[in-house]
């Protein structure tokens, strides 16, 4: 008996769930509920932005998915890629280093693929407050 199922048999996963799969629609939204996520956050603290010089960039469109006036690219030199799914591998090195956090301190992975640079992998707000709260510092004085 053959395992493989030609073209004509295999389930559609724009209209079908199976029990490991979201569909296409859902997997969209879990992406563009992060882009809002990331967009909000920036309008919130990003000093002296307007709404639309941080933007969710919509689906299926070429670029970064967070659109950033040319005062908001000053305030947040970033481009940001937004990857919504129900697990990364990832996250056991991040929760790791949180499992072994001292005191005063904040977690981060740093991972290495072969052939590859280094990446350091943090938590999301962790990410901008380190990144926005110096921004904010100097603005004040």
């Amino acid at each position: 008996m053959n395992a493989t199922l030609n073209q004509s048999q295999q389930m559609p996963t724009t209209t079908t769930r199976s029990s490991n799969r979201i569909s296409v629609s859902s997997a969209k939204a879990k992406g563009r509920r992060l882009q809002q996520w990331v967009r909000n956050y920036l309008q919130q603290h990003l000093k002296g932005v307007e709404d639309d010089d941080v933007t969710s960039t919509p689906g299926g469109v070429n670029g970064p998915d967070i659109g950033l006036s040319p005062l908001a690219r000053r305030l947040f030199p970033w481009t940001v890629e937004c990857k919504a799914r129900s697990s990364f591998a990832v996250y056991a090195a991040l929760e790791q280093a949180e499992t072994n956090m001292m005191k005063a301190t904040k977690p981060v992975a740093i991972l290495k693929g072969d052939r590859k640079r280094p990446l350091a992998l943090m938590y999301a707000d962790d990410f901008m407050e380190l990144t926005i709260c110096p921004i904010k510092k100097k603005m004040k004085k």
